[in-house]
């Protein structure tokens, strides 16, 4: 048997057991952050935000105790104020006293829509912005906070059906509280993965390989997860408005012509464009039926 370390010239030791002893380590911090991950899980509570609506929306979610909605509805609060003064101050804050309307023209038919998924919904204190950027952007905060980036509409050229479909897709984090969600799977993430590199007396090293783990098969495919769940809520929703749900794939082919190369989708937050528009297809001709009683009504 070989020995495991030697002798230098100049007297020091080298260790020839070292390599195999850091994989070692990796392998066991990376066990132990997912079974860390794991016994964080068990300890959530399951919680069904929304019902499924006709796109069938069913998963149960786990949510920690630690972080409530309310809490993060407050939050989105006084962030929506800082965002909306600075913008403010700025002169970006619905610039476009037209493009304004529209957005909120469109959202307005949107949110009764919500409550299919979610009946408290349609009372939230729902706000819509619109700020002059060039950024490709809409978000919607817990709560019904919503901004939209007139780079989104200018720059894409969208009609009212492509607005509906990507602020219907913001309503639907919302609507499922994926904020929350997303909150706690990173804090259990950050608590235990910390708790079990201490356990095996790993080091910072020992974290980042762990916290790799956590990205890589949890963290990215629950992203992935949201983004499809918001699509085809966000389907639904603009079909029960009156907008046809099918002007979601032509959103995304536009952002496909504009958005430039991409990494691949096992390493990205969002499905692939190709993954999303097969998806869309599906979902939007399920919801045709609603759209067309929508528009027989109106």
């Amino acid at each position: 048997m070989k020995p495991s370390s030697r002798v230098l010239k100049d007297g020091r030791v080298a260790d020839r057991s070292g390599r195999a002893g850091r994989a070692a380590l990796a392998t066991r911090a990376v066990v132990a952050g997912a079974l860390s991950v794991a016994a964080f899980l068990a300890g959530c509570q399951s919680v069904q935000t929304t019902a499924g609506g006709a796109v069938g929306v069913e998963r149960t979610q786990r949510m920690s105790p630690l972080i409530s909605e309310a809490q993060l509805r407050e939050q989105a609060e006084l962030s929506y104020r800082e965002v909306l003064s600075k913008e403010r101050q700025q002169g970006d804050l619905n610039a476009d006293a037209a493009l304004t309307s529209r957005v909120r023209a469109i959202t307005g038919r949107l949110i009764p829509a919500a409550g299919a998924f979610r009946p408290e919904a349609t009372r939230w204190n729902w706000e819509v912005n619109v700020i002059r950027s060039d950024e490709m952007n809409a978000w919607c905060m817990p709560g019904g906070k919503i901004a939209v980036y007139t780079g989104l509409i200018t720059k894409l050229s969208l009609s009212d059906d492509e607005i509906a479909a990507i602020v219907g897709h913001e309503i639907a984090h919302a609507l499922r509280e994926h904020a929350r969600e997303r909150a706690s799977e990173q804090l259990g993430a950050q608590v235990l993965l910390s708790g079990a590199v201490m356990a095996i007396g790993g080091g910072q090293a020992s974290m980042d390989i762990g916290g790799l783990f956590y990205k890589t098969f949890f963290g990215l495919p629950n992203s992935r997860l949201h983004e499809t769940e918001a699509d085809r809520i966000g389907v639904e929703l603009a079909a029960r408005a009156g907008y046809d749900p099918r002007a979601a794939m032509s959103l995304w082919r536009k952002m496909m012509a504009n958005g430039g190369s991409r990494g691949p989708e096992f390493l990205s937050t969002h499905p692939s464009p190709e993954t999303r528009l097969s998806d869309l297809e599906v979902y939007s001709a399920r919801v045709m039926p609603l759209y067309e009683q929508a528009r027989a009504r109106r």
